[in-house]
């Protein structure tokens, strides 16, 4: 199993959880958050407020844990539908689970998926 963790544009969710719902992907998780990057000389950040520039960046951080076979369309999912083109598109990052279980039920490992 796989937990992929995107930091996108805030005013990208909506198209973003819509993407991923057109491709059945379930069990998302959207966390409100701030942070910065690095800096690029010259290069102003795309940003839907402009005061950001003057402190922390709005994101919004999202969750998945899914199959490891799943992980490339999600991927491309989250890719396709966030980008902009503009400095502060944002992130993806893809770690190992190696145990998961559902508090619920007591199922373990894929089983909760």
């Amino acid at each position: 199993m796989k937990a992929i963790t995107a930091y996108i544009q805030p005013f990208m969710l909506e198209k973003v959880a819509d993407a991923l719902r057109a491709s059945k992907i379930h069990g998302v998780t959207v966390i409100p958050c701030e942070g910065f990057g690095r800096r690029i000389e010259g290069k102003t950040p795309h940003y839907e407020d402009a005061a950001a520039e003057l402190g922390y960046a709005p994101k919004v951080r999202i969750e998945i844990v899914c199959r490891d076979e799943d992980v490339q369309a999600i991927l491309k999912t989250i890719r396709e539908s966030a980008h902009t083109g503009h400095y502060g598109d944002g992130k993806i990052f893809v770690a190992e689970v190696t145990h998961a279980v559902d508090i619920r039920t007591g199922r373990e490992g894929e089983l909760i998926l």
